[in-house]
């Protein structure tokens, strides 16, 4: 079955139910997912989002052409105080943690982004919407600070479905102190003015710098322009981030921010949510050091993205082992590539499709992945103890070539440097090389005793061999 668009279906945060995906316009889908704020290592949750949303850009690459932006908050309270703490710039622990981001995306296959626009680099598309929205009514200057009046703003909380109402009665009458200037508790900063050693850039209001969510709301517009298919995050950022960009983007353009909203679960550690204050809060690159990026991609993709997933010690053993079947799938068109139609196209699977279309059930595109990977695995255990496998090369072309296009579109990747062929070390191919050419000279003159007493020396070393049609022996270390 080849995938027809029509047919996508994704749940829409907004209006909390499936719906048909139509883009606004077919020649190019607008995604915008929020970006880290770069003031420390990227940690399981990052890890869990970005490879959600790098699936989905993929499938929906199959569909039609996809422009993907992806923020960097640069400029935050936490990175102040980080900054302060290591007494460095801002600027310079933003770059540390944008260069450690980048390698923990590269190490589990994360596309790219189109483009990563930070805050620091939007400030004039910052004034100039919070100027529209002081002009419009819906903000107001007070005291060197900016604020939204949510007030203003009637369908408030219509993506969180939280009321004003119902806010304001469960504050029970609480102040901020550290924001004297609100008319309204529940009122956020679009601009800061500036403290005593504090980064600052010159605004209308004096001094200062962005609020938190204002900054997407500007970088949408300017990099995606007013309206967009697809605004994706964690479900942490519903509310209030979330909920605030609406509330900015649509008093100021009278129109939709995004057409559909979508939300990642959280991650549980062993049960609990991830947090800090739990201290069970663990980096990308820990865990990397511990598992296989493709067995940590396995794990976060094996659940569906919007349900809450629990990473425990049992749970990535599951997903090692799950990866090295796959893997060895992926591999054996490199290891046996003699015995597999090179030209033969894949042939995509309904199955995988019809989850995929499904709000990107990738729990079902993945039992598919292993229907045909075990197919494969069989196929290379006929060969190790036969040297034949029971398929001809048009349908193990058929397997394998499919095998990777869903492999692909999921961003399963097998890292050139790992090998379950031959080569794994210099010293164990030189040996095994012996061996097989004095078992070739031996078969030559007719001594099969001694051939097969070599298989088997080669064997009790983990080594099995795949006599060749064309005559040639190639090897498989277990």
């Amino acid at each position: 079955m080849t995938p027809h668009p029509n047919h996508l279906r994704i749940y829409n945060s907004l209006t909390r139910q499936k719906e048909v995906f139509t883009p606004l316009n077919s020649e190019q889908v607008k995604m915008y997912v929020c970006g880290v704020t770069v003031y420390d290592y990227c940690h399981l949750g990052h890890a869990r989002a970005y490879v959600v949303w790098d699936m989905v850009r993929r499938y929906l690459q199959t569909l039609y052409p996809v422009r993907y932006i992806q923020n960097i908050t640069d400029i935050d309270d936490k990175i102040l105080r980080r900054a302060q703490e290591q007494n460095v710039t801002m600027q310079e622990l933003a770059e540390r943690y944008i260069a450690t981001y980048n390698e923990d995306m590269a190490r589990l296959n994360i596309l790219p982004a189109d483009e990563y626009p930070r805050a620091t680099a939007s400030i004039p598309e910052i004034i100039a919407l919070i100027e529209q929205l002081i002009e419009k009514g819906f903000a107001y200057a007070s005291g060197g600070d900016v604020y939204y009046a949510v007030q203003q703003f009637p369908s408030y909380g219509k993506l969180s479905g939280r009321k004003l109402a119902d806010m304001q009665a469960g504050a029970s009458g609480r102040v901020d102190e550290t924001e004297p200037h609100k008319r309204y508790p529940f009122d956020f900063a679009l601009w800061k003015g500036a403290k005593p050693q504090e980064p600052f850039w010159e605004s209308p209001w004096g001094k200062g710098r962005p609020g938190w969510h204002i900054e997407c709301s500007a970088m949408v517009r300017r990099h995606l322009g007013n309206s967009i298919d697809i605004h994706a995050g964690g479900a942490d950022l519903q509310f209030p981030h979330h909920e605030n960009e609406i509330a900015q983007s649509e008093a100021a353009i009278d129109q939709p921010l995004a057409k559909y909203w979508l939300h990642n679960g959280f991650v549980n550690i062993d049960g609990e949510k991830m947090s800090k204050s739990l201290q069970n809060f663990t980096t990308i690159r820990n865990l990397l050091a511990v598992y296989e990026p493709m067995a940590m991609r396995l794990f976060i993709l094996q659940a569906h993205y919007r349900q809450p997933i629990d990473f425990t010690e049992a749970a990535m053993n599951a997903a090692t082992k799950g990866w090295e079947t796959i893997k060895e799938a992926l591999i054996f068109g490199r290891d046996f590539g003699s015995l597999v139609a090179e030209d033969f196209s894949a042939v995509p699977f309904s199955q995988f499709h019809e989850g995929m279309m499904d709000d990107f059930n990738t729990a079902v595109a993945i039992s598919c992945i292993f229907e045909l990977a075990k197919e494969l695995k069989a196929e290379r255990n006929n060969l190790s103890h036969t040297g034949k496998t029971q398929r001809d090369p048009a349908q193990l072309g058929q397997i394998w070539h499919t095998l990777q296009y869903m492999t692909n579109i999921l961003g399963f990747v097998v890292d050139q440097s790992e090998q379950l062929a031959s080569g794994t070390t210099d010293d164990l191919a030189a040996t095994v090389e012996n061996l097989i050419e004095q078992r070739r000279l031996a078969r030559k003159s007719k001594n099969f005793k001694e051939s097969d007493r070599i298989r088997d020396e080669l064997k009790s070393m983990g080594v099995t061999l795949v006599d060749q049609p064309d005559g040639t022996t190639r090897w498989l270390k277990s």
